[in-house]
């Protein structure tokens, strides 16, 4: 298998992971009528992002976030020649995962629990600002929230996985950093810091969540080059 195929079906399994695993958690949850709280939703991404950092981290590094291949492409970790199988496997993952939780929503047994529409389950798991902000932040707050923890998540990001840093390591305060992001800015837009994520949910919600996926597209992006830029300011070539 090339190295094109083997990142892209890398991270077509990570991404699949992280929306299994986060959005999955928030959406099972509301369907079971079970509160899952804003630190339980925060580590199911955290421990997510973890699991699939260890199982695919030594092949594509696991970016499974387009936010953070455009920053690693920045930092020039990641060769532009790469850049499309990331964010075409991270797309593909998102839809994957976005299915798996609608067929699970649409197959399962539904007796006797009270069966809220899908539409409704996945509107509720997606990002938004104003009217569908959690607690009703407005567009400029949602704006701020996205670029600045986009920008640390691929800080910390860019720092764990510095050339002289502990080999091994980086996976774990890497999903600690996105549990931590999620705890601090789920109130704020329901935290995204990566397009496909937000992509993913919005695939089976009502139609705001499209419309407003412009947001978690264009500022996590920002974000990600910001975080990068800081990264070579602060280090020497040596470090980076």
């Amino acid at each position: 298998m090339t190295r094109s195929a083997r990142i892209f079906v890398a991270e077509v399994i990570g991404t699949m992971i992280l929306i299994l695993g986060g959005p999955g958690t928030v959406i099972f949850g509301q369907f079971l009528g079970f509160d899952i709280g804003v630190l339980g939703v925060s580590l199911a991404f955290g421990l997510s992002l973890l699991c699939a950092a260890y199982l695919f981290g030594h092949i594509s590094g696991c970016h499974i976030n387009p936010a953070v291949t455009i920053g690693m492409w920045t930092l020039r970790r990641t060769p532009g020649r790469e850049v499309p199988w990331y964010l075409f496997g991270q797309i593909v993952g998102a839809a994957l995962g976005s299915v798996v939780i609608w067929a699970i929503l649409e197959t399962g047994d539904n007796a006797g629990t009270p069966k809220l529409a899908r539409q409704l389950l996945f509107s509720g798991a997606s990002n938004g600002y104003a009217d569908h902000s959690p607690a009703k932040f407005e567009l400029g707050a949602v704006m701020i929230a996205e670029v600045v923890f986009t920008a640390l998540f691929v800080l910390v990001i860019a720092g764990t996985t510095r050339s002289s840093a502990i080999a091994g390591f980086a996976g774990i305060p890497i999903g600690l950093m996105l549990a931590l992001i999620h705890m601090i800015s789920i109130p704020i837009d329901n935290t995204s810091v990566n397009p496909a994520r937000s992509f993913a949910t919005a695939i089976f919600a009502d139609s705001w969540a499209f419309e407003q996926l412009w947001v978690f597209i264009v500022f996590p992006i920002i974000g990600g080059i910001i975080g990068a830029g800081i990264w070579m300011f602060v280090t020497t070539d040596e470090e980076g």
